[in-house]
């Protein structure tokens, strides 16, 4: 049996998705900005999935969402435009983001941090969530913007958006935050929020791959990060990705219509998934249950390196991660149970597992096997684990 349980690095493309998307290769294949009917014949499809984003995260009109070809070319787009707009050429020079945020967030306030700007890297709890309180106390008058992701990849533990979102009105200050591991998993609605900018990747909830956006919300200006055209209302140059447009479109309304099925169907099979895991002696599962997206588990077991773990179910036909997709080829310790206060033998035994609304009840069933199995036979030939210290979490 194979089994696909690394959701939250990407998913399958919904059925539905493709088929929405495939007259756009071949039969209407015209740049829509063109004159001629053949660019203009694909119009009504590009409306008709700019309607579905817009719907899809509570949009208003005047707002606007413009097509990117992934999260991190929005996350970028947001944090180096800032700096342009707030920074260099404004009063500016202080970014907040927390420290358990995606490498793409991470590694722009790097950058930014070689130019002179001023990071703050927000601590997180023992459930590696920044609590909004802790935000407050961090914002001053140089604060030209706070991101903070709205679920983290890894764990999957949902942040007080709303909270944040109130605290960045209430003071002034631009607010974006990397909705990626949200949508289609939770309701997300921008409005709500306070967000005045959010980024996300079709291919996080069943679109396709090399298509996101970045919601801006209306009357913020936004130094464009590419040049050459008018595409996208001069915010974005570069030829529209039809096809990836209407599928991301289609991926979104369905992302939406399922997100019963999530929360019922989904959460029950992560929750048979975890009551397994918890059944075996000294393992650790970070968060609770309540606070998580439906999808994820974020496990340690004691006296087995997260890879070879991952290499043991791999052999099995179970595909998982150690982590962000994005950073998993550096065999590391797990940033966000370093961030928690983890000691360095539990945060390098971290295994990520991520459902979708197509994972089965007989794939969670052969997992549960394999995973009892494989934690049996790893431990057995461990040279290391009747000698593995306690675990201390330091911030418990």
């Amino acid at each position: 049996m194979r089994v696909y349980l690394d959701n939250n690095a990407t998913t399958v493309v919904d059925p539905h998705v493709f088929s929405e998307m495939v007259p756009y290769f071949c039969q209407m294949y015209g740049n829509p900005n063109s004159l001629h009917q053949f660019g203009s014949e694909s119009h009504p499809a590009l409306r008709k999935a700019m309607d579905q984003l817009y719907t899809g995260i509570n949009a208003n009109d005047e707002d606007d969402i413009v097509v990117t070809s992934c999260a991190t070319e929005s996350i970028n787009w947001v944090i180096k435009g800032v700096y342009f707009d707030k920074i260099v050429n404004g009063d500016k020079n202080h970014i907040i983001v927390s420290e358990v945020e995606h490498p793409a967030v991470i590694s722009a306030c790097k950058f930014l941090e070689d130019l002179g700007v001023h990071i703050t890297y927000l601590p997180v709890n023992s459930d590696g969530v920044v609590e909004a309180r802790t935000l407050r106390d961090f914002i001053t008058d140089k604060t030209a913007l706070v991101s903070i992701m709205w679920a983290n990849n890894e764990t999957g533990m949902i942040f007080p958006i709303e909270e944040i979102g109130a605290i960045c009105k209430e003071k002034g200050v631009l607010f974006h935050t990397d909705g990626v591991q949200a949508i289609g998993k939770i309701p997300v609605d921008v409005q709500k929020a306070n967000v005045d900018f959010m980024s996300f990747s079709a291919h996080k909830f069943h679109g396709p791959k090399g298509v996101g956006g970045l919601y801006i919300r209306a009357g913020q200006a936004l130094s464009p990060l590419f040049h050459g055209g008018e595409h996208m209302g001069g915010r974005r140059s570069g030829t529209l990705n039809v096809p990836g447009i209407v599928g991301m479109g289609k991926a979104m309304e369905l992302a939406v219509d399922n997100l019963d099925f999530e929360k019922n169907n989904v959460q029950r099979l992560r929750n048979k998934l975890e009551d397994a895991i918890e059944q075996i002696p000294e393992t650790l599962i970070i968060g609770t249950k309540e606070q998580r997206v439906p999808n994820t588990i974020l496990v340690s077991v004691k006296g087995i390196e997260g890879e070879a773990m991952l290499w043991d179910l791999n052999k099995n036909g179970i595909a998982a991660s150690t982590g962000s997709a994005c950073a998993s080829e550096a065999l590391e310790s797990n940033p966000v149970m370093e961030a928690i206060g983890a000691e360095a033998d539990l945060a390098h035994t971290a295994l990520r597992l991520s459902l979708s609304r197509f994972t089965t009840e007989d794939e969670i069933d052969y997992t549960i096997e394999v995973l009892k199995n494989a934690v049996t036979r790893l431990r057995s030939i461990s040279s290391t684990y009747a000698y593995a210290p306690e675990w201390h979490v330091s911030k418990l």
